[in-house]
């Protein structure tokens, strides 16, 4: 018999934009200019050390031009704004038939206090508010993308 001894990780895409938007039922939540829009996955294995530890690589993300239009710069050098997204789907298990299956997303009394301590820790990095959508709501996410520049983490790779 084998055992699967799979772990699950908060997942994260940071995406830098010109400007993004989270629109539910036919209005603006939340819109951002120059930053980061950031998808985020929780699983139930997360834990408040992992929102810390992805939280800083984010802030600390070098992908902004410098003088020399090098990606030297973060989003707290460059004053950025961020806008937090929640995606359960980010765990989508597609090996079995075409149907994605989600049972590796965290259910919501568990994922809604991590999604929400993200967003405050984040606020406090950026000594700025954070804008976000509405978890568990059926959003219309609009962006610019800014490059493109896309990265995808997770704290399975701390290391």
């Amino acid at each position: 018999m084998k055992i699967s001894t799979y772990l699950c990780n908060m997942r994260a895409v940071i995406q830098r934009v010109s400007k993004a938007s989270v629109t539910i039922n036919g209005t603006v939540k939340s819109s951002i200019g120059w930053g980061f829009l950031i998808l985020l996955g929780v699983c139930n294995e997360d834990t408040i050390e992992d929102v810390e530890w992805l939280v800083k690589k984010i802030a600390n993300l070098r992908v902004f031009g410098d003088e020399n239009d090098v990606m030297n710069r973060s989003i707290l050098d460059v004053k950025g704004e961020a806008l937090v997204v929640s995606q359960f789907t980010l765990y989508a298990s597609y090996k079995k038939g075409n149907r994605p299956s989600w049972f590796r997303a965290g259910s919501h009394e568990h994922s809604i206090p991590l999604y929400e301590a993200f967003c405050k820790e984040l606020s406090g990095q950026l000594a700025k508010p954070v804008a976000t959508g509405e978890f568990g709501a059926d959003m219309k996410v609009e962006l610019l993308n800014d490059g493109p520049v896309t990265i995808c983490m997770d704290t399975k790779n701390k290391e």
